[in-house]
């Protein structure tokens, strides 16, 4: 694993530092932030420096305790206890990266509330065991405060046992030079890019219900980078990924066309 390449990532604060120290200190932590601001690609890259496996697990309406956990399974006649991806990780010292994890049933939480404090334990009632965290695991959580706000929030009670750290959109140089890293597009594109994503955050009125992301312009900057026109490239990589509506698709192909 040492030999591999590091993932890419341009760090757009003091996030590597602070994700560092948690894992030394043996600290679980929280990353707030939008959607496509590089949560992921920061524990990817983070789990990579630190030479530590990676268990990622996309969070949902429907993801319970049994399945991060583990549940018996019946194999060739005989019941066997199959352990999930949280116990895992636990057991070998991985790193856990729930992605939203607002979106689990309130059951994940439970369970993540010894692991995440000073006991860094894990209960798993079904197989009568309690788990005591490898020195080397680390928990990570991911949060996105905007999305259906005042419908899943996290309890200050789970809040409080994070370390938690926001990440923001970043300023328009590094978003450009995070264009030009992940895509080799021109210097001179990507800042268009950059541009273009600005002028629609900025604009109040168009009423959308999310701002382009920069995971967005990353995919617009690969098409181009890859040899199909600008406008087109902006069209199916971020009007279309941001809207349906035919009133709103038209204003933004507008402002596509002002850019390139």
């Amino acid at each position: 694993m040492s030999g591999d390449p590091l993932p890419w990532y341009q760090p757009v604060g003091q996030e590597c530092a602070v994700f560092e120290h948690a894992y030394r200190d043996r600290l679980p932590l929280l990353l707030k932030g939008p959607t496509g601001c590089g949560k992921s690609r920061l524990v990817e890259h983070m789990a990579a420096r630190l030479g530590r496996p990676l268990v990622t697990v996309p969070c949902h309406d429907d993801t319970n305790a049994v399945d991060l956990v583990g549940r018996y399974l019946v194999q060739g006649g005989e019941t066997v206890w199959q352990d999930g991806p949280l116990t895992r990780a636990v057991r070998t010292g991985a790193i856990l990266y729930l992605d939203e994890i607002a979106e689990a049933r309130p059951d994940v939480i439970v369970v993540l509330h010894p692991l995440a404090d000073h006991r860094r334990q894990l209960v798993v009632e079904r197989h009568d065991e309690v788990l005591d965290a490898s020195p080397e695991f680390m928990l990570v959580v991911s949060f996105n405060p905007g999305y259906q706000r005042g419908l899943k929030e996290l309890k200050p009670s789970t809040r409080q046992r994070f370390v938690s750290m926001t990440l923001k959109t970043p300023a328009p140089e590094l978003e450009a030079a995070i264009l030009v890293g992940e895509s080799s597009v021109d210097a001179a594109v990507a800042k268009r890019l950059v541009a273009l994503a600005n002028k629609i955050r900025h604009v109040d009125s168009l009423g959308l219900a999310e701002i382009p992301s920069t995971r967005l312009l990353v995919a617009a900057a690969r098409l181009i980078a890859s040899g199909l026109p600008p406008r087109l490239a902006c069209d199916v990589a971020i009007v279309q990924a941001l809207t349906d509506d035919d009133d709103l698709v038209t204003a933004l192909r507008d402002l596509v066309a002002l850019v390139f």
